[in-house]
């Protein structure tokens, strides 16, 4: 696959998760039904997953071309960051399952939970690893 449709790919998920945000928020903030809720919270969570996706591609793409990894990036940075879009799809249809079969509220704090893995392990994970045991 090139470069340019795993930017498209990535691009598409960009340009697609508003619209799950928006139905999601209604759900929840406009007094939705629980079937609302339930729908809503599995809408957003399939889509975060389909958004996880291209980046197993990218990464991929990544450590067939080290020539385009910047200053102070490596191939094990690459091979850390693989973990990340794997982790995201299971744990994103996992809360999806949550929402739809158990409670639309337990999926959306399991949404959330994703949100802050992705936010807290942007820099990847040695990197987060590292941070901790610095000492203080």
């Amino acid at each position: 696959m090139s470069r340019n449709w795993i930017n498209l790919w990535l691009l598409l998920g960009v340009v697609i998760i508003p619209f799950p945000t928006t139905v999601l928020a209604d759900a929840f903030a406009h007094a939705g039904t629980d079937r609302d809720r339930r729908v809503a919270v599995v809408l957003y969570a399939l889509a975060a997953a389909a958004m996880s996706a291209p980046w197993l591609a990218f990464f991929a793409y990544l450590r067939r071309h080290p020539r385009l990894l910047g200053e102070g990036l490596d191939r094990a940075f690459v091979s850390d960051q693989r973990v990340r879009p794997v982790v995201g799809m299971a744990l994103y249809l996992t809360a999806a399952a949550l929402g739809w079969f158990v409670n639309p509220v337990l999926g959306l704090v399991g949404i959330g939970v994703m949100i802050l893995f992705h936010a807290l392990t942007s820099e990847g994970l040695r990197h987060l690893w590292a941070r901790r045991r610095r000492p203080a």
